[in-house]
């Protein structure tokens, strides 16, 4: 599979604060994401959840199902309680045609609680990531085996958000887990993307672009704002939007193929999220172009 763009419907309608672009619908967010230019979306809550009527809606818009957020809660459940959690949305990505499986342990994450400031995020005590990657490379072994790949979700606010933990994290896990490269998450979080890419460029299987703006970053550290507040106040945004040096980091991606993902979460109502994707669109095929990844279209 050659590199293709895709887009998260968070551009349209935030998942972890629903009044954030409550009132696009499903519609919209397909039709303006065909016209920017993208060819696949990942899932959002407004999507059906019915292979048959999910993929008839997506073809409707000329999109392909990229993939969806799984939440794991393996801290707290049993491998086969979390396999038997996962087989409904396991097997509405396989019946889409969907081969990597976007993964993050939420059990004890606080990105979802507005009142919670990300000072306050679960850390992983150091003699538990064994047991930890243990859990999480059995689920792997299993959905791989069904031909899907799990990516795992670096994330603000859960317990694998820092340089650090993604370390630990890939350390611990075995080569059927794969990283879920998400420049946002891992530029806030005080990592290189580039680093990372680099790094780990041969268990890379899902990337997600976004930009930072360092003016948000920096206020959410100054007041310890949770992540919803930080979100609210723009510190996300479509690439090119921001501090990332995204040539960099894609220059570092040589030979990967799959999707890009352009994910860069609704944080008002008052922007237009038309306007957005077709920036983020257009800078992030300028960026792969650049980097070597796409030949400059026609």
């Amino acid at each position: 599979m050659a590199i293709r763009i895709g887009a998260n419907p968070i551009g349209w309608s935030n998942d972890d604060m629903t009044e954030l672009g409550g009132h696009i619908t499903l519609e919209q967010c397909l039709s303006e994401a065909r016209e920017a230019g993208f060819v696949g979306m990942e899932l959002g809550n407004k999507f059906p959840r019915e292979a048959n009527a999910l993929k008839s809606v997506l073809s409707k818009h000329g999109q392909d199902l990229v993939s969806g957020w799984y939440s794991s809660e393996l801290l707290v459940r049993s491998i086969q309680d979390e396999l038997e959690n996962l087989r409904p949305h396991l097997n509405l990505l396989k019946a889409c045609g969907s081969n990597v499986l976007v993964f993050a342990e939420t059990s004890n994450a606080i990105h979802g609680d507005i009142n919670i400031p990300l000072s306050q995020r679960p850390v992983m005590d150091h003699g538990d990531w064994a047991e930890f990657g243990r859990k999480i490379t059995e689920v792997g072994d299993a959905v791989l085996a069904e031909g899907v790949r799990l990516v795992y979700h670096h994330h603000m606010g859960t317990i694998v958000q820092s340089e650090e933990d993604i370390h630990a994290f890939m350390a611990a896990t075995g080569p059927s887990v794969h990283l879920l490269l998400d420049t946002g998450h891992a530029t806030w979080a005080g990592a290189d993307p580039a680093a990372l890419a680099r790094q780990y460029l041969n268990r890379i299987s899902h990337v997600h672009t976004k930009d930072v703006r360092k003016d948000i970053m920096e206020l959410s550290a100054a007041e310890d704002l949770s992540f919803l507040n930080a979100i609210i106040k723009g510190v996300y945004t479509v690439p090119g939007d921001g501090l990332i040096d995204f040539v960099a980091t894609l220059k570092e991606l040589k030979g990967y193929s799959g999707w890009v993902i352009v994910e860069a979460e609704q944080y008002s109502d008052q922007i237009s999220a038309l306007a957005f994707a077709k920036l983020g669109h257009k800078n992030l095929t300028n960026y792969l172009t650049q980097a070597g990844l796409i030949e400059q279209a026609a």
